[in-house]
């Protein structure tokens, strides 16, 4: 009974409020071009920016540079269409 109620209030707030983690668009936002600052050091990487969304939409945030984790490398995010359109999947270390 607890999870139906849970469900049924996150399903009520993402209906009422839109507070949805992640969203889809019927376009694809363009590529933000802008120029890539000089590295703060040796060994590090420099992370693509990101698209996050909030408010109804996708917003942009800028790249940065980073100490690579020992053992991981980088994902850079990317766009996937499908039905419901454009969704964004974030950058991750894997």
């Amino acid at each position: 009974m607890k999870k139906i109620l849970m469900l049924i209030g996150i399903a009520g707030c993402m209906a009422a409020t839109g507070c949805a983690v992640d969203g889809y668009v019927t376009e694809q936002p363009t590529d933000v071009y802008y120029e890539r600052p000089v590295s703060p050091g040796v060994g590090y990487i420099w992370i693509d920016g990101d698209w996050v969304w909030g408010g109804g939409g996708y917003r942009y945030h800028r790249g940065y540079w980073a100490r690579p984790r020992t053992g991981r490398s980088w994902a850079p995010g990317r766009w996937d269409h499908g039905t419901r359109g454009y969704h964004w999947n974030r950058g991750h270390w894997r």
